[in-house]
C-alpha cells in the first residue's frame, strides 16, 4: 500500500496501491471457493500509536471475507 494510506509499516512504499485498488485486486481472490488463507505482513503496531491503521486492516479483511 502507498505510504499515504498505510504509514504503519517498516518500509514505506511511495507510489503503492490505495485501499480501493487493493480491494479491487484482492476481492476476486477472496470470493474464490479455493481460498485457504490470508497473510497480513509488515504492519508495525509501534508506528500506529492510536491503532487506527490496525482498525483499517481489520475493516478491510472483514469486508473482503464477508463477500
Amino acid at each position: 500500500l502507498d505510504e499515504t494510506v498505510m504509514p504503519a509499516v517498516d518500509y514505506l512504499m511511495p507510489g503503492g496501491l490505495t485501499w480501493a485498488e487493493l480491494t479491487a485486486l484482492v476481492r476476486p481472490l477472496a470470493q474464490s471457493p479455493t481460498l485457504v488463507g490470508v497473510d497480513v505482513t509488515i504492519y508495525n503496531p509501534t508506528l500506529d500509536p492510536d491503532r487506527s491503521q490496525a482498525g483499517r486492516i481489520v475493516d478491510f479483511l472483514a469486508d473482503l471475507l464477508a463477500g
